[in-house]
């Protein structure tokens, strides 16, 4: 492996759990649209643990081609978690597929997406979505997941919902009648 892929596939160490920020990148993939009025369809396939330190950061790398398809590396990113996002981490951890959100800006249909953010929380990718911005769901790694997993332990303890009681409409209030 060169010494410019190290920083690549080195897996952070798991002990330092509650660290504010967890490196990644981002596989993106292009293929032909079966559109006329758009050449490529994108999407994001996947998010791997680490991030290269050189200078091409900002500039997506080519990694895989199987016929018409391209896969292209996007460093340089992060994951930050927020103590007042522990509930959407929550249940994004519980559910049948935890995602991963990776949030992207995208100027023209035919221009390639520039990954800016990748998310474990839905609550802040459905903001983006709001926007202008593309929003790609992909698994969860383990590592990112068990990461998670260890905020939300230290910072967060659900609360369980209380069924309010409702007041009976037709009783007269002793209130109303005092007037």
């Amino acid at each position: 492996m060169a010494d410019s892929d190290a920083n690549l596939h080195a897996v952070p160490n798991l002990d330092d759990d509650l660290r504010e920020n967890f490196p990644v990148s981002v596989i993106l993939q292009s293929q032909p649209a079966a559109s006329r009025w758009v050449d490529l369809v994108w999407q994001a396939v996947g998010v791997v643990i680490g991030s290269r330190n050189d200078q091409a950061e900002d500039i997506p790398r080519l990694i895989h081609t199987e016929g018409e398809a391209k896969q292209y590396l996007c460093t340089g990113l992060d994951v930050a978690l927020h103590i007042d996002e522990c509930e959407s981490y929550y249940h994004n951890l519980i559910s049948a597929t935890p995602r991963c959100y990776v949030v992207a800006h995208i100027e023209d249909y035919d221009d390639t997406p520039e990954p800016f953010l990748v998310s474990m929380s839905f609550d802040e990718a459905h903001a983006y979505l709001e926007g202008e911005d593309q929003v790609y769901a992909v698994n969860v790694p383990a590592e990112l997941y068990r990461w998670t997993e260890a905020f939300i332990l230290a910072h967060y303890a659900p609360q369980q919902r209380k069924k309010r009681k409702r007041k009976d409409w037709r009783k007269p209030d002793s209130e109303s009648l005092a007037s």
